[in-house]
């Protein structure tokens, strides 16, 4: 029952703001929502409107931009492209496959070409359950029509874009994209700055995983790069070391709790240490957490 009510709840948080596809209705009604540029170095940009975080290259070649936010925000998205240069961008990269990453495929897939992993695409075709609920599948102008198992590089703008598919961490199709030149990295949602990450367990992401991925990751990275993480502000190498350590050490203290034979409402009353508790304000909340690491580590 505990169970139960606790994904009942988080429906009504959590749901809207990573699936929404097929319903905008929780952003059409937000007149206050705007996107905010910022510069990160060389051409490469980064927009913040509702959802995941845009990448932006910018040049005489075209725009190439990473994951598209929410479709109820593609307007506004396409008014701060225009300002950089175009509205139209030439490619669309999407992270994963969450929709407040891809929902602008909609707006954005009639003029640009869309590249993602072939997970993704499959994934589009046939969205997992998340939170207890399906949404329709993408058409197909809205899909990836260049797909990689392992990487790709893209060479526009006299930058090297490099896509990096990192397995089984947030989701099963995850992917990293190095702005080499510039030295700017876009994480996706393998980063959360400051905060607890959405592990989607059901769509083959995993706690163990993303740990995992974030400490290659780390020793991949320049010390002077960059990072635009899939949610919170512009990022550096010393934050994403940070989050990978709060990740360890909370997934150890909670496993150590498992060994002891603790259930997970045992573990959710005890709670983590008070060090964590700015992690656990926002999107997912340390209830949520726990039994993330919780199921995660349960599974053969």
């Amino acid at each position: 029952m505990r169970r139960t009510l606790t994904i009942l709840g988080l429906l009504a948080i959590c749901a809207p703001q990573i699936l929404g596809h097929g319903d905008d209705s929780h952003f059409s009604n937000r007149q206050d929502v705007q996107v905010k540029t910022t510069k990160v170095a060389g051409n490469v940009y980064m927009l913040q409107g509702r959802g995941g975080n845009v990448g932006a290259l910018v040049g005489m070649d075209g725009i190439l931009i990473v994951d598209d936010d929410y479709k109820a925000l593609s307007a506004k998205l396409a008014a701060a492209l225009k300002e950089l240069g175009s509205d139209k961008p030439r490619f669309v990269f999407n992270t994963h496959w969450h929709g407040d990453h891809t929902e602008g495929n909609e707006f954005f897939g009639k003029d640009s070409i869309i590249v993602a992993h072939i997970n993704v695409r499959k994934r589009l075709m046939d969205p997992p359950v998340v939170f207890g609920m399906k949404t329709p599948p993408y058409p197909s102008f809205a899909l990836p029509i260049i797909t990689y198992t392992e990487s790709i590089s893209l060479h526009i703008n006299g930058e090297e874009v490099r896509a990096v598919h990192y397995p089984n961490g947030h989701t099963d199709g995850d992917t990293v994209v190095f702005f080499k030149n510039a030295s700017v990295v876009h994480l996706g949602d393998d980063f959360f700055v400051g905060r607890f990450p959405f592990v989607d367990l059901d769509s083959g992401g995993s706690v163990q995983g993303m740990i995992y991925n974030v400490a290659t990751l780390i020793t991949q990275i320049p010390a002077d790069a960059k990072v635009i993480p899939g949610h919170g502000p512009l990022a550096t190498l010393d934050d994403l070391k940070a989050y990978h350590q709060a990740l360890v050490e909370t997934s150890n203290l909670i496993q150590a709790e498992m060994k002891k034979g603790k259930s997970l409402d045992e573990i959710k009353k005890a709670g983590l240490p008070d060090k964590y508790k700015e992690w656990g304000s926002g999107f997912i909340k340390t209830d949520m957490w726990i039994e993330t690491v919780y199921r995660s580590y349960s599974k053969k």
